[in-house]
């Protein structure tokens, strides 16, 4: 029997809301709606970015859609084939319509995983299904969305799975490149099957996310349906609601087809029976069901024996039926567990147990080993990591020295060398010479790449430890004073002095006391001392000034003695002072030829402006026919009228 809306009194409140929606075929815009299992897709025309399409999903109480499994994929690609089909006319072209899978920003693309690092909406990374156009890009400064991507035009795109395509999320102005709108998806318990008729008439479906249609193949759970009898638009209607009338057992709450009539019987639509209808003679009818299966209470329906039959389990779990085929059990592959309804599965973290000698990272249904830094895989037989050798040849960053360590390595520098950089990796030459108040040398200190050398002024000789300056046998008095080297030069090559020391000497008695050295040659403190003079470093008597140690510590050498490093070092002087003189007077000779350019272009530009100023006189001064004639002075006439043989000028006589 049909039920009216004088049930119960959450009907009252939901039939109001009913009058106001449209019914099929009245000029309704029709909604691409497919529901499946226990969940609806929504397919929508709008170009918005991702965040204005989640937010319009999200109104009705959904997310944008998940591609968990190709199942999944198919029921959305249904519901675009049904979008696209209320289009009259399409182009050529392609569109873009958005998933809820998203990369947030600051996240880094992961080759390794099915997602590449990004994750749904609704939550959660791990999925059985992936179906990427192309190689996702490798971007961590921007947010990233997926969208499905669709060959529009084409007549089988109903055929074929969209694929995935990533790129910006777009903004309220700027949606995205192709996008043409977007896919929603909505959750619930359960589903009811759709209402059977019977006989002529009409049904219209109203789902919790208000999306309406007449031709659903699973009507989600507090969906509102109206049933109309007859062919006239104007017949009775009845309305009825999708509850749950169990655990797990949704129905409407009627029985029996519905607007069913003697006139047609079982010739209508199989008289609104699911499987078999079966006529009486009165003209009435009920419905059966074929071996295996059972009628359920609708008296319309009818389900498996086998428990299984219904697909009670969800996702990756998979049902088995029970002993005398009245329950049934369900059971995940491996790397997977049943969750708290023990319908569906969830993924196990096994790196909860350290199956790994290192670093350990959870993959869906499954984990993978990896190495610290500074390890390796190993090759077989060598274990699982293996430390690597930071220091083998053509593999070292190390400037000098290297040592390997486990997992490590660490940097060291000759003697004459300390570490330096950021890094601890480049070696730096310690300058010796430049601590001068306990100084190495008593008198001249040359600092040099790892090392140092001692020397001594002219009439001085180096003494047998390498180190003081004894006098020559052509030395001069020594004048007062200790030789001190002006500052500490920090390259190699400059000239220092250093501080003289005391030394302990051995008296007549044996006994050690201390007693100065003999000091050196010694200038007034400050004083400054270059190689540019050549009187200084040469040496006054035998080679045997300079010394060049191996180590820090320098071999004595004898005044008379011949040694061919000696020779060397004091030639190497000669010619630096030389090459230093050179370039003394290079320098000397262009300033003096500036000069003199100098000196010329200011006597030509005094030149030029003084003639200037005379053309400029010229021009100003009057011109009249007097100037170019020479004019007597008026005494000068006079005297001429003189007598000339007078003997006495000016006088007659």
């Amino acid at each position: 029997m049909m039920a009216t809306s004088a049930g119960l009194p959450l009907l009252l409140s939901l039939l109001l809301l009913l009058l106001g929606q449209p019914r099929a075929g009245a000029g309704a815009h029709r909604e691409a709606v497919v529901c499946a299992g226990n969940a609806c897709y929504t397919a929508h025309w709008g170009r918005l970015s991702a965040a204005e399409a989640q937010l319009h999903c999200s109104k009705n109480g959904g997310n944008l859609a998940t591609v968990r499994s190709e199942e999944e994929a198919w029921h959305i690609q249904r519901a675009l084939t049904q979008l696209l089909e209320s289009e009259v006319t399409l182009a050529t072209w392609v569109g873009k319509f958005w998933i809820g899978l998203q990369r947030e920003k600051g996240k880094c693309l992961d080759p390794s995983l099915p997602l590449k690092g990004f994750s749904w909406v609704g939550g959660g990374e791990d999925t059985l299904y992936t179906n990427w156009n192309k190689e996702v890009r490798s971007s961590c400064i921007s947010r990233r969305c997926v969208s499905l991507l669709l060959y529009l035009s084409q007549p089988s795109h109903a055929s074929h799975l969209p694929k995935w395509s990533e790129s910006p999320c777009g903004s309220p102005t700027s949606p995205g490149s192709k996008i043409e709108g977007f896919v929603c998806k909505f959750s619930f318990k359960g589903m009811c099957q759709p209402l059977a008729l019977g006989g002529p008439g009409w049904v219209n479906y109203t789902t919790p996310f208000n999306a309406t249609s007449s031709s659903l193949e699973a009507v989600p759970f507090a969906s509102a349906a109206t049933v109309a009898c007859g062919d006239r638009e104007d017949g009775q209607e009845h309305y009825f609601m999708c509850r749950e009338k169990a655990p797990d057992v949704f129905d409407w709450g009627n029985s029996g087809p519905l607007c069913i009539s003697a006139q047609y019987g079982c010739s209508f639509n199989n008289g609104g029976c699911q499987q078999d209808c079966f006529e009486g003679g009165d003209g009435s009818f009920r419905c059966g069901c074929r071996p295996g299966f059972r009628l359920l209470d609708d008296l319309v329906t009818c389900a498996s024996r086998n428990p299984c039959s219904s697909n009670p389990c969800r996702g990756a779990a998979t049902c088995e039926q029970g002993p005398h085929g009245k329950s049934y059990m369900c059971h995940c592959p491996r790397g997977y567990q049943l969750d708290s309804s023990q319908r569906d599965c969830l993924d196990v973290d096994e790196c909860q147990d350290s199956p790994c000698p290192q670093e350990c990272v959870n993959t869906p249904g499954s984990f993978r080993c990896e190495c610290w830094v500074g390890y390796e895989p190993g090759g077989p037989g060598e274990g699982a990591c293996q430390d690597v050798d930071e220091c083998a040849p053509g593999r070292s960053p190390c400037a000098q020295e290297c040592t390997n360590t486990e997992g490590s390595f660490y940097c060291s520098c000759e003697k004459g060398y300390v570490l330096a950089g950021e890094d601890s990796t480049q070696c730096q030459d310690v300058d010796e010479c430049a601590d001068m108040e306990n100084g190495l040398c008593d008198s001249l200190c040359l600092n040099t790449q790892g090392s140092f050398r001692c020397g001594c002024l002219p009439g001085w000789e180096l003494g047998p430890d390498g180190v003081s300056c004894t006098p020559g046998p052509m030395s001069l008095a020594p004048p007062s004073g200790s030789p001190q080297g002006e500052d500490a030069g920090d390259r190699e090559g400059k000239l220092v002095y250093s501080a003289t020391v005391s030394r302990p000497t051995r008296g007549p008695e044996g006994t050690s006391k201390e007693a100065p050295t003999t000091k050196g040659p010694s200038l007034p403190r400050n004083a400054p001392i270059t190689l540019a003079a050549p009187d200084v470093l040469a040496p006054s008597g035998p080679p045997g000034v300079w010394m060049e140690p191996s180590t820090h510590q320098a071999m004595a050498t004898t005044g008379r003695a011949e040694n061919t490093d000696e020779d060397s070092v004091a030639k190497q002087s000669d010619e630096g002072t030389d090459g230093q003189k050179l370039l003394l007077f290079y320098i000397l000779g262009t300033v003096v030829a500036i000069l003199l350019l100098l000196a010329l272009a200011l006597g030509l530009l005094v030149y030029r402006k003084r003639r200037a100023k005379r053309e400029e006189e010229k021009e100003k001064k009057p011109q009249n026919a007097a100037d170019s004639y020479s004019w007597a002075p008026e005494r000068a006439e006079s005297r001429a009228l003189e007598n000339q043989y007078s003997p006495t000028p000016g006088t007659d006589c």
